[in-house]
């Protein structure tokens, strides 16, 4: 029983020198600028830009092959925070920005396919087959992928609504009013 423990920690020992050996001398290095605009992004990969998910869209970003207006989810902030960051002017008058949106289900035309569930990224669309669906607020990013799907039109985007725990005031007030 001792051999068996002292022979299983010697090979545990060896192999887990081994992997931090090959990791230090196959390490990839990649692009910090990526990873600093990966991190400016929404992160919710749900695909609206044309790309893999933020890392893709990130590195097109980063590569010049994607303009900074590329993320709908992002809207006008993340477009300026982008051309901010790279230095480059942008003109943010065709960037429509209907602000934060969540999905919401209709639920007298749902007709429980699953369509939406299967397509959402934040797995934020909760229901079973033949059952009607809801949409967890929280998890929902507003990417709108659940619209498309939906064969009854049941699911839309509808604006975030004000409440007390993520009210902010719209714009401040002048120094003399």
């Amino acid at each position: 029983m001792l051999i068996a423990i002292l022979s299983l920690g010697l090979l545990g020992t060896v192999l887990g020198f081994g992997l931090g050996l090959a990791a230090k001398k196959f390490h990839v290095a990649g692009d910090p600028l990526a990873a600093e605009i990966e991190a400016l992004m929404p992160g919710s990969n749900c695909g609206q830009c044309g790309f893999p998910g933020c890392p893709g869209a990130a590195a097109a970003i980063a590569a010049g092959s994607a303009p900074v207006t590329a993320c709908p989810p992002g809207g006008k902030a993340l477009a300026q925070a982008l051309a901010a960051r790279l230095g480059i002017a942008i003109d943010l008058a065709q960037v429509a920005d209907a602000g934060p949106q969540i999905a919401a289900v209709a639920e007298e035309i749902c007709i429980g396919c699953c369509r939406c569930i299967k397509v959402c990224p934040t797995d934020a669309i909760v229901g079973a087959a033949k059952q009607i669906h809801n949409v967890m607020r929280e998890a929902c990013t507003g990417c709108g992928n659940c619209v498309e799907r939906c064969p009854t039109e049941a699911v839309t985007l509808q604006p975030v609504a004000v409440t007390l725990q993520h009210w902010i005031w719209p714009k401040p007030l002048a120094a003399g009013h």
